[in-house]
């Protein structure tokens, strides 16, 4: 017996219904799987970025005034062990004396010397997203002491990157900084770059003008 009319054309629409999810359904998995490949051709991707080679450790008094501005490239590729700056001798100390340095790094961490259990009165301030060049003095007050729960942590430098999710590669803010330095006197510091040749991390660059005579001024007045 033939299936009535009706019946017979419902078959062939359900057929092509079917067909349609069956298609959809390819082309959304498709999709799914060239965002994948995306992602992980992202992730794997060598990063393009400005490398640096570290600077030798030459401690050197500075001269009274202005010194800089100065580019310093600092090895904190260990992560156990914190590199001591001091902005008076121009270096990364060996063996440095509780007083003797201002700012230490480790990776991409840096905290200044002050706050409980340090022994210095350094500090930091974030100036904000401003010009290097245009910064001609710095505040007195307002500097920010080393949080010490745990592993310390200067909460005013503690975010200096934006980290890439896809890249993983940190890129400096467009900040600049003031320091108040270990023994009361003043700089200013932008950070420039984090990667080592071969684009390693840990190679912590950054330029700096710091003030040997105690006075907040960290650039020519203006004229």
């Amino acid at each position: 017996m033939r299936a009535p009319l009706a019946l017979s054309l419902k078959r062939p629409m359900r057929a092509a219904g079917v067909w349609k999810t069956s298609r959809a359904a390819v082309v959304a998995g498709a999709a799914l799987i060239a965002v994948a490949t995306t992602l992980v051709a992202l992730t794997l991707r060598q990063p393009t970025v400005p490398t640096y080679a570290p600077t030798p450790p030459v401690p050197r008094e500075a001269e009274r005034g202005l010194v800089g501005p100065v580019q310093y490239t600092v090895d904190a590729t260990a992560s156990d062990r914190w590199l001591y700056f001091s902005f008076r001798l121009g270096s990364v100390l060996e063996g440095a004396g509780p007083r003797d340095w201002d700012l230490a790094f480790r990776r991409y961490q840096i905290i200044a010397n002050g706050g409980p259990g340090f022994e210095g009165t350094a500090g930091v301030l974030d100036l904000g997203q401003v010009s290097f060049d245009a910064v001609r003095e710095v505040p007195e007050t307002g500097y920010q002491v080393n949080e010490t729960r745990g592993d310390p942590r200067n909460p005013a430098i503690a975010a200096w990157y934006r980290y890439g999710f896809f890249s993983h590669v940190l890129r400096p803010k467009p900040h600049v900084w003031a320091v108040r330095t270990a023994d009361g006197r003043y700089a200013k510091l932008e950070i420039v770059g984090y990667y080592c040749p071969g684009a390693r991390p840990g190679c912590l660059t950054f330029r700096y003008v710091y003030q040997a005579d105690g006075s907040t001024l960290v650039g020519p007045r203006a004229g």
